[in-house]
């Protein structure tokens, strides 16, 4: 059976509904894993004109969105967290070299943040970002991806996290 974003929207809300905390957005990346595989599905989600990021759905009840992201160029993005949010990116075309971080020092205000490891999403992998996680995406050509947050991060304001190296 052909995915759709309503179909699709609908399966993300019933296994956050059930779990919604870690376990069962392991479930929802699962399922974007699933439909990143349906070309077709994917193909409606983009077009030539697509922005760096689109809100394609966002939950009315539990706010969770699912966006469309398409860079054309190469883009590095700082390390950051979701907030008080979370964050699922499932690479549909290209490659994101993703880096972990962690804070230098928990009690400081200074947020300084040090890289602990870096691994590359490629197309049908997805990977979930808890709250707190930090990270940062790395792209060295085009690529799209389908993300979904647990709440439109357009209205969360988040803290700068300053990198150095050890």
């Amino acid at each position: 059976m052909p995915h759709t974003l309503d179909s699709f929207a609908a399966r993300v809300r019933e296994i956050l509904l059930k779990e919604n905390n870690p376990g069962g957005r392991e479930k929802v990346a699962a399922l974007l894993c699933d439909v990143l595989r349906d070309r077709a599905f994917v193909e409606t989600l983009f077009d030539e004109t697509s922005p760096e990021r689109k809100v394609l759905y966002e939950d009315p009840q539990l706010g969770f969105c699912i966006l469309a992201h398409r860079y054309t160029d190469a883009k590095d993005s700082p390390p950051h967290d979701h907030g008080p949010s979370w964050a699922i990116y499932g690479q549909a075309d290209g490659e994101t070299v993703m880096s972990d971080w962690t804070l230098v020092d928990a009690a400081s205000l200074d947020h300084k943040v040090k890289e602990l490891r870096k691994y590359t999403l490629t197309p049908g992998r997805a990977h979930v970002y808890n709250e707190g996680d930090l990270h940062a995406p790395s792209r060295a050509g085009p690529t799209r991806l389908i993300r979904i947050e647990g709440t439109n991060m357009e209205r969360v304001a988040r803290r700068k996290y300053e990198p150095v190296q050890e």
